[in-house]
């Protein structure tokens, strides 16, 4: 061997462990502390507003909050005013790797033509718009060819913009029924299996869940019920037996996650808060002994009102099948989600977002409030309870130090109009501004 490349070798091994063994590595300056600055600050643990808002923050976590904080030397101060300061809004389901159009049909066809990548490149910007809206964290349940489970990865990455995500991957559920493909004739298609989640029997819908979880999911989905968007199934017909759910349940918590029912059925959700689902999703024809149930288990209720309010406007818009479906279940919902508001169901904000246009979320305050649910209960719902329901609740949901500085600023009071959401003049995720409409800089 030649003595000079090895002698080479030698010197920048040498220079190398110096620089890793020899020499401290040079000092990161620490973050300028930014202080926010309102009229208003939205506590989600109280449920109060609290007047002359501030909240500190320092790198990704917030430092300090309250009226008379000391204000750090040096720090960026931005004062909104007339506006309140909430925590980041977290939306416990949607859709990021899809939306749909005016027409049904159009999207169907989109949904077979368009590759994976250009789906990617849509969810991307789809994350976008939900982060602008001020949603800090969102449940994915549900995408087609891992697509959520990438934006996930980017938005971790920070190579684009987005909400923090937890992914479900592939929603689990029986051949034939709302998790399975629509019935394209079979020679045209391939049939799916447990890694795409459909299931048949225990132990393949245990092979379900495990699939997921090996592919990064952080929560598990699953259909005990039909669906209102699907054409071969009806929409409150009980599709996984007993055995079946209790598989895919005790599987998940096995891996330590939470596990999300798609239940517009009464008789399917009894069956998956049985097995120990942690929240049901939409609820539509859930009777009052079912809510008991659901608050006495504390499994929380995700209505997604907005979905049935969107679909409802357009019924001409879809297959008649599918339209049946949604008249019915349009009927249903809110008088559902009142009753459940009134018996006290634990109830964590959720939009289906994706069935309708992604950035609109805010929405569903709106919904939710008009249907019988107090203000300041709506915004708990889309923050400390949606942190509950997520199980990260020792990161954010809250305005308090030490959690990440997820953060949103709205104009006015939302307490006195919740339409206001629906229009953030600021939004942070973990320190970082991802929209500012409005600064006055001191």
């Amino acid at each position: 061997m030649n003595k000079k490349l090895v002698l080479c070798g030698v010197v920048v091994l040498g220079v190398f462990g110096m620089a890793r063994t020899g020499f401290p590595a040079p000092a990161a300056s620490a973050p300028v502390p930014m202080v926010l600055k309102a009229d208003r600050l939205f506590d989600s643990v109280s449920g109060k507003v609290l007047e002359h808002g501030v909240v500190v923050v320092s790198g990704t976590k917030i430092q300090a909050v309250g009226a008379d904080v000391a204000i750090p030397t040096g720090a960026k101060v931005i004062d909104f005013g007339d506006a309140t300061l909430l925590p980041g809004f977290i939306d416990a389901h949607v859709h990021l790797s899809a939306e749909s159009s005016a027409n049904y049909y159009e999207d169907w066809y989109e949904g077979i033509m368009r590759f994976p990548a250009e789906k990617a490149l849509y969810g991307a910007h789809y994350a976008k718009a939900t982060l602008e809206a001020g949603i800090t964290t969102v449940r994915d349940l549900g995408s087609s060819d891992w697509i959520s489970l990438g934006l996930r990865n980017a938005i971790q990455a920070g190579v684009i913009p987005g909400p923090r995500m937890l992914v479900a991957n592939n929603a689990i559920g029986a051949t034939g029924g709302h998790a399975d493909q629509d019935p394209v004739p079979p020679q045209r298609i391939a049939v799916a299996g447990p890694i795409l989640g459909v299931c048949n029997g225990p132990d393949e819908c245990r092979a379900a869940v495990r699939y997921q979880v090996k592919y990064g999911a952080n929560v598990i989905k699953f259909m005990p019920s039909g669906g209102v968007l699907s054409l071969s199934d009806p929409v409150d017909n009980v599709q996984l037996t007993q055995e079946e759910m209790n598989a895919i349940v005790s599987e998940a918590h096995a891996w330590n996650r939470k596990v999300a029912a798609h239940c517009h059925g009464d008789k399917a959700a009894k069956m998956a808060i049985a097995a120990g689902v942690d929240s049901i999703e939409h609820g539509t024809f859930l009777q009052d002994d079912t809510l008991q149930e659901m608050k006495k288990k504390h499994v929380y209720l995700v209505a997604t009102l907005f979905a049935g309010y969107w679909v409802g406007q357009r019924l001409d818009q879809f297959p008649p099948p599918i339209a049946e479906k949604a008249r019915a279940a349009a009927a249903q919902a809110q008088q559902m989600f009142q009753h459940a508001v009134k018996i006290g169901v634990p109830i964590a904000m959720g939009t289906d977002a994706g069935v309708e246009p992604h950035g609109q979320n805010a929405t569903e305050f709106f919904l939710m409030a008009k249907n019988g649910m107090a203000p300041a209960q709506v915004l708990m719902a889309g923050t400390a309870g949606g942190a509950d329901l997520l199980g990260i609740a020792d990161k954010t949901g809250t305005l308090e130090a030490g959690k990440f500085a997820d953060i949103v600023a709205v104009p006015g009071n939302p307490l006195a109009d919740m339409r206001v959401t629906e229009h953030p003049v600021f939004v942070m995720k973990e320190g970082i501004a991802y929209r500012d409409d409005r600064v006055a800089m001191h």
